[in-house]
């Protein structure tokens, strides 16, 4: 930090060396670049502000029966294309400025001169609109800014039913497109159904859900077959003798009751029993109690057939239980011969569908396409005719009335005073570069002849000690000549500020 003042002190020293060519490059700067702005052309600025309304009473009454246009997209594109090169070509025009244009390149500069000062701003949501244009000539100014208000305002109008004309034939147009793709669809699904009437899925289920309720109607037929297997079996055995009866009393005879109830019941819990083991594991709760709870009644049954007196009926093969037994077995044989019929239909469409594995889905999977192409197709031509009518009535509202109305807030005026230029502050600029440059110049002269300022700078540079040095001794006239020096150069310094001064209350 200390090497650094240090420097800083010695550049100070060189540019206080050379102050008087400063002071003088500082007034030769000041006074050209004074002149130069004094003599600067004035500039005036018109402008003008414009509000575009887009709330009409039609609007919200016809709500989502018309297809309202984006009025501030509208509007925001209006604005931003404005300053456009075929919009400014036609302002040169309208103002005659390219009567003052001798070739093409004057005519270039002239519309890349107007672009670039025709400014627009915009406040935004409010729809507010402010046109500025500065211009040496006032009255130029002015036109120009009529002109461009004159061009936003018709392109705001524009031509409606032009523009719902053309929607109308390009939305015709494409109705017709998919009219034609809906009949080509419609004729390749009738003949992809002919062709494959027989693969075709049922009710909407794929080939895969059949499958599967082929499998599961299989397996409950199945079951249901061994059920009636099983009870066909347990009539035989009575007949046979092989299951046991019991004897009970009734007044003065005897006559055997089959065990009728706890078959039933041992019946329904073996049917329930498969049905869970179908769907859970041996250690599954239900399984385990149903297992118990027909070791029970097995159990129970055998205790009752205990109790039973063995004694001879010469009558049992007339009597009426083995009647009912017989019958009781005829029914039961149908039952199971017409449960192998269902097996057997129900194994046939599942050899059916497992030999169309391949067939089937390769089917499922092109109808889904066709179909699937279709309706969208149809879907888009249902659209179409929503948004033709829709166009229509937006149309004929767009021609009834105006959805958007311009009202010119500020016509297109000038002030008296002209905008610019800012004198003040580039007379303030001047002056400040005008000490800078003085500065500037005094530093590099330092630079250019540089001088020692301490011992220590010239045993530096020379490599040498330095045994001593001798003060500079002033006699009283040299002192009264550096202060009438120093007195002369604030003089002068003070009577350019001066002068920046009283350009300063001038343009005040």
């Amino acid at each position: 930090m200390e090497e650094l003042t240090t420097q800083l002190l010695v550049y100070l020293k060189g540019i206080w060396k050379y102050r008087w060519i400063a002071l003088g490059a500082g007034w030769v700067v000041a006074i050209a670049g004074w002149a130069i702005v004094y003599r600067m052309p004035d500039d005036y600025q018109a402008s003008a502000r414009i509000y575009v309304d887009t709330q009409n009473v039609l609007k919200p009454l016809m709500a989502g029966m018309t297809i309202s246009p984006d009025l501030q997209q509208q509007v925001s594109i209006m604005s931003r294309t404005l300053i456009s090169r075929p919009n400014v070509e036609r302002v040169v025009r309208m103002v005659d400025l390219d009567i003052k244009a001798k070739d093409v390149k004057d005519q270039e500069r002239l519309v890349q001169n107007l672009m670039d000062k025709i400014k627009l701003d915009t406040t935004g949501r409010d729809n507010l609109f402010t046109i500025h244009y500065n211009n040496q000539n006032p009255r130029l100014a002015k036109d120009v800014v009529q002109s461009l208000l004159t061009i936003f305002v018709e392109g705001g109008l524009g031509n409606k039913k032009q523009d719902s004309s053309s929607a109308l034939r390009f939305i015709d147009e494409q109705i017709q497109s998919y009219e034609e793709k809906l009949i080509a669809g419609e004729n390749n699904l009738k003949a992809f159904k002919q062709k494959n009437i027989g693969m075709m899925s049922k009710d909407g289920a794929d080939y895969y859900s059949q499958l599967s309720v082929a499998t599961e109607d299989l397996n409950k037929t199945r079951l249901e077959l061994r059920e009636a297997e099983q009870a066909r079996d347990a009539i035989k055995r009575q007949i046979t003798g092989d299951e046991p009866v019991l004897m009970v009393e009734q007044g003065d005879s005897a006559f055997p009751v089959v065990h009728v109830e706890i078959d039933s019941r041992i019946a329904a819990l073996n049917k329930n029993l498969d049905t869970l083991m179908l769907n859970f594991t041996d250690l599954h709760p239900d399984i385990i109690s149903t297992k118990r709870l027909i070791a029970q009644l097995e159990e129970r049954k055998k205790n009752e057939a205990k109790l039973t007196k063995p004694g001879a009926d010469p009558g049992r093969d007339y009597s009426p239980m083995l009647q009912q037994l017989n019958v009781a077995l005829a029914e039961a044989e149908a039952g199971v011969a017409s449960r192998k019929a269902r097996v057997e239909e129900y194994t046939s469409r599942y050899d059916r569908l497992k030999s169309l594995s391949n067939a089937v889905p390769q089917v499922e999977a092109e109808f889904t396409q066709l179909n699937r192409d279709y309706q969208v197709n149809k879907s888009n031509y249902e659209k179409l005719l929503e948004r033709r009518e829709s166009a229509k009535i937006s149309g004929e509202l767009g021609s009834a009335t105006d959805l958007m109305s311009f009202r010119i807030i500020d016509p297109p005026t000038v002030p008296d005073m002209p905008a610019g230029p800012d004198r003040s502050k580039l007379y303030s600029i001047v002056f400040l570069g005008a000490l800078l440059a003085g500065m500037a110049i005094a530093f590099i002269i330092s630079q250019v002849r540089p001088t020692f300022h301490s011992q220590a700078s010239l045993r530096e540079v020379s490599g040498r000690p330095i045994l001593g040095s001798i003060p500079m001794i002033w006699t009283d006239k040299e002192k009264i000549k550096r202060k009438k020096r120093l007195y002369a150069f604030g003089l002068s310094l003070l009577s350019l500020a001066g002068l920046y001064g009283a350009l300063m209350v001038k343009m005040a």
